[in-house]
């Protein structure tokens, strides 16, 4: 391929991921708009959801400008799996880590915001924390130069602990009302004292399933400001620091998507993804909103599902020779689709798409 026709190439896939990105914002913007002004709450500086959004957007976009160049003066790139898309090999090199600047400008605003909150300020400690724990991961990715960091195990203790420790808080701040799960048309399903191994149990799950979805330029950072922004509406009516802290949480994602639109310039890492599981999760179990993580986190339960699928498959077809029949030509189920001859920019598009309708069903569903 000749350096002008590549030139001509990278720029049509620029222009095409930034409209992708502006077709985001409009959505998200307008939508979030059209909650406060029918609430109204466009009147109340200290109610409305837009301006944390937007100001949280923008103040991570900035803040991007000076990091990423940083990361990649530190040589932070990414390694792509061998085993991966072909066409992921170029991306080798790429900085990660991309969450050490945008999640703590959510975190910070939704501190600020929420006049110092109680809630807000617990499930900022949460969200960092899981992004503390993803950020080792990611530096011994890097100090190992390989694509394996801390071994499952560890990281598996690390996320439950953390899960532990939070469930501890929400036990000493709301035990009466936290024993059973809400749902929707004023409906519960009681659990008692298992409903803190339900907990524990879905903050792992979740961190884990966006770590999962992270797999392309703008998939985990877009549909994770789509959940964040359909959770925040879901719950503004009883719970408004939560609304906050998941709005500024999910204009900080729209922030980050500035530079890690596809082609992107930076990855979130395990750093902003496990970062944003539990954010989303911690914010659902404060507001026993479960069923709404359900709902506008159905594409990581997917995500989750296409995996656990074709790992099963795998060892219940094994033949006499150890090998076993793959039942998606690779997972997660985005990798199956690029594969299956979709673009990345069709496969991200899609799952935009896809995650706006569940946050939009999910919200008819809260205010029924």
């Amino acid at each position: 391929m000749s350096t002008e026709v590549k030139t001509n190439s990278d720029r049509t896939l620029k222009w095409s991921g930034t409209s992708l990105l502006l077709i985001l914002a409009g959505c998200l913007g307008i939508a979030i708009f059209a909650f406060d002004w029918f609430t109204g709450r466009i009147s109340d500086l200290r109610f409305t959801l837009s301006l944390p959004f937007w100001v949280c957007a923008v103040a991570a976009a900035l803040v991007g400008y000076w990091v990423v160049p940083l990361l990649r003066s530190l040589k932070a790139g990414q390694f792509i799996r061998e085993d991966g898309p072909q066409a992921h090999l170029k991306k080798a090199g790429t900085p990660t880590m991309g969450g050490i600047f945008f999640i703590p400008v959510g975190v910070l605003g939704a501190i600020a915001w929420s006049g110092f909150h109680p809630s807000a300020i617990a499930l900022s400690i949460l969200t960092v924390g899981y992004g503390a724990i993803g950020w080792l991961d990611d530096w011994q990715i890097l100090r190992r130069r390989s694509n394996k960091g801390i071994s499952p195990r560890m990281k598996l203790m690390l996320q439950t602990g953390l899960g532990v420790l939070f469930s501890l808080w929400l036990m000493a701040t709301q035990p009466a009302e936290l024993t059973q799960v809400a749902l929707p048309f004023g409906l519960s399903l009681p659990l008692g004292l298992l409903f803190w191994p339900l907990a524990v149990g879905v903050l792992v799950s979740e961190s884990n399933a966006l770590n999962l979805t992270d797999g392309l330029d703008g998939l985990a950072g877009g549909t994770g400001a789509i959940a964040l922004l359909g959770l925040a509406v879901i719950v503004a009516p009883t719970s408004p620091e939560v609304a906050t802290f998941c709005a500024c949480m999910s204009g900080s994602c729209l922030g980050f998507l500035v530079h890690n639109r596809n082609p992107a310039t930076v990855f979130m890492g395990d750093t902003g993804s496990m970062a944003l599981g539990g954010a989303v999760t911690g914010a659902a179990l404060v507001t026993n909103t479960l069923w709404a993580l359900l709902l506008v986190g159905g594409i990581f339960f997917v995500e989750t599902l296409s995996v656990m699928a074709q790992v099963s498959y795998y060892k219940a077809t094994k033949g006499p020779d150890g090998v076993g029949k793959r039942l998606l030509k690779m997972a997660p189920l985005h990798h199956h689709l690029e594969l299956s001859g979709w673009s990345e920019l069709r496969v991200v598009g899609t799952f935009y798409l896809i995650g706006g309708v569940l946050a939009l069903v999910s919200f008819g569903l809260g205010y029924l």
